[in-house]
């Protein structure tokens, strides 16, 4: 069911948060980058849960724990179904894509040795690098560095000759938070594949912008984080092939991550309750769960023609500000704008955004490599639209930066 034009005012009424005013003004919310705002049936599911079901999941023999129980073990098939992973016991549930690769290297670190290498991107977040950093700390790995190109795009012609026959890991995102920049996980997948080496995908800004299938992707680990995808915060997955999960270690121990324990051996459940210890974000998960259940139901061509046309009119309209310079010109990206004004910091152009009702993100964006290397070193404003964002409100953030590039100048 495609249609040629996405209803976005029908979209829009799903969205409690998008109908109010800031500042005086009709918020126009473009920091979807950082998180989403929430339909309507993910406030309800969580709702529902609290009013009706509240009970801690598993091993519980009374029925609100068994109903619990259920709605969480749901969200895990919905998860399934969305990444097409083979099985439930391929999705572990975190609190984001930040612990999700944590826990990847932690638990896949102790495979590791000293002298050991892992390639990541200069696109990358915070989150896909220092964790390898507090590995190279801990063990004495070595990080080799995909170069970023002018545009903002990988140069994935270099990306060959950084494997060796040391190389344990390929760590990547599949969508730049900072630039929007799309990349080609699968040729890369493909590439990591020829060589031998498992893949990693940061996902957290990709599921936002359409459907992601890992078996296509041919990817090893995969990560979501729920709060960028419409649903919770606190809640995120995991992906891992099978096998990983098996030999992997735990990576925190407590409850309901075991099968028996005593003072002198403990053996651990199978995945994925090896690496869910203590409690979990169950109404999270249910959230989860009903975010997905909606977004698999949205018109994705007519969603995706909707998002260009967003990306192309702000990008022309953005571009004849004197002064303006967009960082990141990639081919293919979903729409994320970052710019600098000349003589303006970034955090002053933000403020003075917000006294009009315009919600954007300014700094580094936990992304310090690739902006410095693109000579952004004090950050950018940052506009992320989703697929409620509307033409006018392009109109609007075009306005309000030239209204506070003159109360600057």
């Amino acid at each position: 069911m495609s249609s040629l034009k996405l209803d976005v005012a029908a979209i829009r009424k799903q969205f409690p948060a998008l109908d109010q005013t800031v500042n005086g003004k009709p918020l126009v919310y473009l920091d979807n980058a950082a998180t989403t705002q929430k339909p309507k049936c993910v406030i309800e599911a969580v709702s529902a849960f609290y009013r009706h079901d509240n009970a801690n999941i598993h091993r519980g023999v009374h029925t609100l724990s068994a109903r619990a129980t259920d709605q969480y073990e749901a969200a895990r098939e919905r998860v399934r179904l969305t990444l097409n992973a083979s099985a439930t016991e391929e999705i572990v549930f975190v609190r984001g894509t930040t612990e999700a690769i944590n826990l990847v290297a932690s638990s896949f670190g102790q495979l590791l040795k000293a002298g050991d290498e892992i390639i990541i991107s200069a696109l990358e977040h915070h989150a896909n690098i220092v964790p390898w950093h507090l590995l190279k700390q801990r063990i004495g790995i070595t990080l080799n560095i995909i170069p970023v190109t002018p545009e903002g795009e990988l140069n994935l012609d270099a990306l060959p000759a950084l494997i060796t026959d040391r190389t344990r890991l390929i760590a990547v995102n599949h969508v730049s938070n900072a630039l929007g920049t799309i990349n080609p996980v699968a040729q890369i997948a493909a590439i990591a594949k020829a060589h031998g080496v498992p893949i990693l995908i940061d996902g957290a800004q990709g599921l936002p912008h359409g459907p992601v299938d890992v078996q296509a992707i041919d990817c090893d680990f995969y990560t979501l984080s729920g709060h960028k995808t419409f649903a919770p915060s606190g809640i995120g997955v995991l992906y891992a092939r099978r096998p990983w999960l098996d030999d992997l270690p735990p990576y925190q121990g407590g409850g309901d991550m075991i099968e028996t324990v005593s003072f002198d051996t403990v053996r651990y459940a199978p995945p994925p309750a090896k690496f869910e210890a203590g409690t979990p974000n169950i109404e999270g998960a249910i959230g989860l769960n009903a975010a997905l259940q909606w977004h698999a139901a949205l018109d994705w061509p007519a969603i995706k023609g909707h998002e260009a046309a967003l990306l192309a009119h702000a990008t022309t309209a953005l571009e004849e500000i004197n002064g303006l310079r967009i960082i990141g010109r990639a081919k293919n990206k979903v729409p994320v704008l970052s710019f600098i004004i000349e003589g303006a910091h970034p955090h002053d152009i933000g403020m003075l955004l917000d006294a009009q009702g315009i919600a954007v993100r300014t700094g580094q964006h936990c992304a310090m490599p690739v902006l410095q290397l693109l000579g952004a070193p004090l950050g950018t404003v940052r506009a992320s639209f989703a697929f409620y964002n509307t033409l006018d409100e392009v109109d609007a953030l075009v306005c309000a930066v030239h209204r506070a590039q003159h109360m600057l100048s």
